[in-house]
């Protein structure tokens, strides 16, 4: 958007166009841009352009002959083109500017090509704070239908001629001229339509003075023999128009209207007595005014069944307040759910009261947060600070790329769901209808099975990953088995994880860090898709040896003793730990990674230097000799415990792995007594983790303790791995358990809702 204090002089005249050879529009895709390109087209220019994305609009240009670069890096302009800016474009970061300037070519606002195309036309100007695109449409309309076939330039698309212009023949041309920015500096109007004016664009137009003070310089330039029309009732307007305004009573509006609402009523008066006054017959635009259909995101129905879609782009409280009462008016006694985007910071601050009361004439509202432009923040404004202001039913979601799955949670048959703003949330309205019939769809799940990852487990989690993915593929899930590391180290990500097609859960199979320790359930959450397991903190902190011990401790659990050791301290004395015998791990790894069995104190260096091997922090345990155990728990429900033993006595990585080395007995040989203590203490210690779905965890059992080593948050899946051998002495089959465990993470708990408030 153009300041005044942005480069003017590197603006040239009127006269530049003389000694150009055609035109290059950045940022073509634009509504107002588009327009103009293909009128100059039409008149015979070399016209092409560029814009940052590829869209329908670009689509359209092309094939209408005009070229379009896309990405404003690679554009390039031919030599002899005059460059056109729209407002919206950083003067000193436009790569096609520098271009400009390093050529010697001209630049231009699109308010300056806008005249220009228009220069062989008598022009009608549409101005005002509310209504222009609408009022505009109408009378460009009603004129076309009266014979008169004008020219018509409007800031949106216009269904019904397939883009934002209509090429006339005819001597007149209909033009939105927008206040913003002063971009209706460079017109010269035969008559211009006010439609009214409320202060508005504050960080152009400081106070309303400021505002009033450009319409009436912009009324001033009407050619001799023009004027400027007014609602009659409008004293503000009839104010600044002065001695040239023609005042149009509102109820001249025709008896039926295409678009609702008292405010549509008022621009179809305004459209009608300008079309009359230039000859129009009145029955001719009466109908078209009774059968227009309005343009894009004005009020815009974009699905109507059992429940109807709007598109809108209001953005000022005055322009929400009166869309509701439209939609009221035009679906009366339905629910209302309107997703609201606030427009610029400098718009949203000195409004938040009136932001809050005018959606509160919704039933259901949904913000996201302020559509910048080129603002900076500012501090304390927030779309939170709206919801904070509302009495209805009021949910906050801070991304705008999860509007659509919000929407379509909280709408209802019969409900009328509106995306409505000026910013970018035009662009969530084609996810809506996805993610509704996602959500009513009768299907077969969708589920992606993450495993592989970069630990020293890296291999054990391929095959605990396979063979989950088998048994969903044979209990019928639509599964997908994915390397979470070789995606997002080879720069493919999970494109598969946003949009409609999304799964509906990631089923972790990963082992070891990056995996066990919350990292890959910290994307997922940014992604806002449900897995199972435990959440980041309890991940975090059952990766986290010695934090898990001081959490079981502080619960009441018996745990080994120990010190935590830091790299580069040496060996320092040991401090509660007595004897020679010792157990030397890594804080922060797989159960068994890096683990070593002292015996001599003498050997104590040797194994921290390999535990340090693979982590900055080790723990130095005193070694609890018995019987080990291990028990899964699963929610609530608490599975046989398992005996293990591991050739030699020592469970260690090769002896946890290698088939053969450890011998693994389930039920475990204790007493029921026993038995019953240890499996209470393993549900104990997955509840007071925090930890969710799956966990096991590992005991030594002595005469006279049972001793909680560790627990793990993503226990190994393969079919001979301990928590589906448990499951089996339970008389479950590896397919029921990975089934429960696919139905415990589908739980509503498991929805990873965005921030919400009532």
């Amino acid at each position: 958007m153009s300041r005044p204090y942005e480069r003017p002089e590197w603006f040239a005249g009127a006269d530049a166009a003389q000694n150009c050879t055609g035109y290059f529009f950045v940022g073509i895709g634009g509504a107002g841009m588009s327009g103009i390109a293909r009128v100059l087209h039409q008149q015979g220019f070399r016209v092409s352009g560029s814009d940052r994305t590829a869209s329908l609009v670009t689509d359209r240009l092309v094939a209408e002959g005009i070229p379009v670069t896309i990405g404003h890096a690679h554009a390039r302009p031919h030599e002899g083109d005059l460059i056109v800016v729209t407002d919206a474009v950083e003067l000193e970061e436009s790569p096609e500017v520098a271009w400009a300037r390093e050529h010697g070519r001209p630049l231009w606002r699109r308010s300056q090509a806008l005249a220009h195309a228009l220069r062989d036309y008598k022009v009608i100007a549409v101005t005002g704070t509310h209504g222009k695109t609408t009022t505009t449409t109408m009378l460009g309309e009603a004129l076309a239908a009266a014979g008169q076939d004008p020219l018509v330039i409007v800031g949106a698309e216009v269904p019904a001629w397939g883009s934002s212009a209509r090429i006339g023949r005819g001597g007149w041309a209909v033009v939105e001229a927008c206040e913003a920015y002063a971009s209706f500096e460079h017109l010269v109007p035969h008559m211009v339509v006010l439609t009214n004016l409320e202060h508005d664009h504050v960080d152009f137009y400081p106070t309303e003075q400021h505002l009033l003070d450009a319409i009436e310089g912009f009324i001033n330039r009407i050619e001799n023999g023009g004027a400027c029309f007014v609602l009659a009732d409008d004293d503000t307007a009839l104010s600044v128009a002065g001695p040239s305004a023609v005042a149009v009573l509102p109820q001249e509006a025709p008896a039926e209207v295409g678009a609702p609402g008292d405010h549509n009523r008022r621009n179809a008066a305004l459209a009608r007595a300008v079309a009359l006054s230039l000859g129009a017959a009145a029955p001719a635009v009466d109908e078209a005014l009774r059968t227009f259909s309005g343009a894009e995101r004005r009020l815009q129905i974009i699905h109507d069944a059992d429940w109807t879609l709007v598109d809108d782009y209001a953005h000022h409280p005055t322009e929400i307040q009166a869309s509701i009462q439209a939609l009221r008016e035009k679906f009366p006694g339905r629910r209302l759910l309107v997703a609201f985007q606030p427009h610029l910071y400098s718009r949203t601050a000195p409004l938040l009261n009136e932001f809050a009361q005018a959606l509160d004439g919704a039933d259901v509202v949904i913000l996201t947060d302020i559509y910048p432009a080129r603002e900076a923040p500012m501090a304390g404004i927030s779309s939170v600070r709206i919801a904070e202001l509302m009495r209805k039913e009021c949910h906050y979601v801070p991304s705008r790329f999860l509007v659509a799955r919000e929407a379509a949670r909280h709408m209802r048959p019969g409900d009328v769901v509106v995306m409505m703003g000026a910013g970018n949330i035009g662009d969530c309205v084609a996810d809506v209808l996805p993610e509704v019939e996602r959500l009513r769809a009768k299907r077969t799940k969708r589920i992606t099975v993450l495993a592989g990852g970069d630990s020293a487990e890296r291999e054990v989690s391929r095959l605990s990953g396979l063979s989950v993915f088998q048994a969903l593929q044979r209990l019928g899930y639509d599964a997908t088995l994915m390397d979470a590391t070789e995606r997002l180290m080879s720069g493919q990500g999970f494109p598969e994880f946003v949009g409609p097609n999304r799964p509906d859960l990631v089923v972790m199979a990963v082992h070891g860090t990056h995996a066990e320790d919350g990292a890959l359930q910290g994307l997922l959450e940014l992604l806002h898709i449900p897995y199972t397991g435990s959440r980041i903190l309890a991940s975090a902190t059952g990766m986290d040896k010695d934090a898990t011990k001081r959490v079981l401790a502080a619960h009441g659990l018996d745990v080994p003793k120990g010190v935590l050791l830091k790299e580069g301290e040496g060996v320092p004395e040991l401090r509660g730990l007595e004897g020679d015998s010792f157990v030397v791990k890594p804080n922060r790894q797989g159960s068994t990674v890096g683990l070593v069995f002292v015996e001599r104190r003498a050997d104590l260096p040797a194994a921290l230097e390999k535990a340090f091997h693979y982590d900055t922090e080790v723990l130095v345990e005193e070694w609890v000799r018995g019987t080990e155990v291990s028990v899964p728990v699963l929610g609530s429900r608490v599975f046989p415990v398992v005996e293990i033993v591991p050739d030699g006595g020592r469970y260690d990585f090769t002896r946890k792995y290698v088939p053969g080395a450890t011998e693994e007995i389930c039920p475990a040989r204790l007493d029921p007594a026993l038995t019953r203590r240890i499996q209470l203490m393993a549900r104990d210690a997955h509840f007071a983790l925090g930890a969710r779905g799956l966990t096991r965890t590992d005991m030594i059992v002595t005469e006279d303790r049972v001793v909680v080593l560790e627990i793990n948050t993503l226990p190994g899946m393969t079919p001979t791995s301990l928590a589906p051998r448990a499951a089996q002495a339970d008389g479950l089959g590896f397919d029921e358990l990975v089934n429960l465990i696919v139905e415990e993470g589908l739980a509503p708990r498991a929805e990873l809702a965005p921030t919400v408030r009532h």
